[in-house]
């Protein structure tokens, strides 16, 4: 959806442009916290699918459902202060006001994202990718034909962009409600120990993506206070990787669910064998997409501006981009293979560590005292991304995981215990009632 916003704001402006890259990073900082909260519940589902308990699988989505609308409605709240702030962060006045716009209206939509991720990662736990899937093309759909409209029939501009991604995720979240409605929700058993479960398991990868999307998005800011070209640049850059790096980071998804239900089946064994899988496959398509990046970058460019300066800046972000692509499927792929066994603290101090290690010291460093601008970033990023791909990858062929998931095995073994005595438990007390009012009655 942002990749839309950037395609079609291009045409009013760099300063529309590099607002609403800015905008658009701001409200990702807002989100990413509960993206990654949220992502606990897909590791508890996956583990209980494999275990053969989806008796459980109800109190765990009550319990993401609640968070979700919960801290939806707070990030709105969150989301109109930071809107005021990003006037002082731009490098001029009209990107500041268009990065208001665009942040006040686009965190509207917070309590309808969250709320999908809450069912998606759910669905994605139970092995269901193909709901989710159907539900984000045909919100993407409806992104790009509002978008089209608000933004050059109606003239809304950058608000308009905004405005198309709040109803968008609207439909996106309504279809995955209406499917779940059809098969039941089974959230009135949810309890307290599923939220506790969920913000155990989830709480580190939250952390982490606040962290280093923190450290992402000083580097965006530096560039939108440098200038509006090294803003415009490093924002298309970001977009063309995307097609790289998404659709890795769905294979890692997919790793991880199948790496949480081995642990959840007591096959340890599998778990390697799945990550050199999801390696291969991520590695082969990210690679071509670096080859693509590399020798094509120009004419990739062009499809976001014909501006000389602007696509030659942007051309050579793609070239750092291509040399890191690969260990960028690396890194995913390796995150997802520790979260899905419930191995999440050592991936997130990995991440955030190299994350403040390398992004902003170096993009000042070179960015603003070399005088390299975006590309200065884009250097200390690919450093990051290649230590910490390198570091994940050793803890998971030394296998340094396996006592995580026995720990994780005999929770969940008391935990299922514990259920099991408050079923029979409430069982056994409705039974007396019902004893009592037939002797009663007689």
């Amino acid at each position: 959806m942002t990749l839309v916003s950037t395609l079609l704001v291009t045409h009013l402006g760099k300063a529309q442009l590099a607002g609403a890259g800015l905008g658009g990073t701001a409200a990702f900082v807002l989100l990413c916290f509960s993206f990654g909260l949220l992502r606990g519940v897909k590791t508890l589902v996956s583990q209980a699918i494999g275990a053969g308990r989806k008796e459980l699988i109800g109190g765990y989505l009550g319990a993401a459902l609640g968070t979700a609308v919960c801290i939806g409605l707070l990030t709105v709240g969150l989301g109109q202060l930071m809107a005021l702030g990003l006037r002082h962060i731009a490098a001029t006045a009209a990107s500041g006001a268009a990065a208001m716009t665009y942040l006040s209206i686009r965190v509207l939509g917070a309590p309808m994202a969250l709320a999908y991720v809450a069912l998606r990662e759910v669905r994605y736990g139970r092995g269901d990718a193909r709901t989710p899937m159907i539900a984000t093309v045909v919100a993407n759909g409806v992104n790009v034909a509002l978008s089209l409209l608000f933004i050059f029939k109606l003239g809304w501009g950058v608000a308009g962009a905004a405005w198309a991604t709040v109803i968008a995720h609207s439909v996106e979240v309504g279809i995955l409600v209406l499917v779940q409605s059809a098969e039941g929700w089974g959230v009135r058993g949810a309890r307290w120990e599923d939220v506790r479960a969920l913000w155990r398991i989830g709480l580190p990868t939250g952390l982490q993506f606040s962290l280093e999307v923190g450290s992402f998005s000083l580097l965006a800011g530096m560039l939108a206070a440098l200038s509006e070209l090294q803003m415009s640049a490093h924002q298309i850059a970001l977009q063309i990787n995307h097609f790289s790096f998404l659709p890795a980071f769905a294979i890692a998804e997919a790793v991880s669910v199948l790496t949480g239900q081995a642990v959840g089946a007591d096959k340890d064994e599998l778990v390697q064998r799945v990550a050199h899988i999801g390696m291969w496959v991520a590695g082969v398509y990210t690679g071509a997409c670096g080859v693509v990046m590399a020798l094509g970058g120009g004419l990739l460019v062009s499809g976001f501006t014909h501006e000389p300066v602007l696509a030659h800046v942007a051309v050579r972000l793609l070239l750092v981009a291509a040399v890191f692509q690969v260990f960028d499927a690396a890194n995913v792929v390796a995150r997802g293979a520790l979260r899905g066994v419930g191995d999440v603290r050592y991936p997130a101090v990995v991440g955030v560590i190299s994350a403040w290690c390398f992004t902003p010291p170096l993009t000042w460093l070179l960015g603003w005292k070399a005088g390299l601008g975006a590309l200065g970033g884009w250097l200390g990023l690919c450093g990051e991304i290649v230590v910490g791909s390198l570091i994940l990858w050793w803890r998971l062929e030394r296998g340094g995981w396996r006592a995580v998931a026995e720990r994780e095995r005999a929770r969940r073994a008391q935990e299922a215990a514990k259920y099991q005595a408050e079923v029979e438990a409430d069982a056994e007390a409705e039974a007396e009632a019902q004893a009592e009012g037939a002797a009663l009655a007689s």
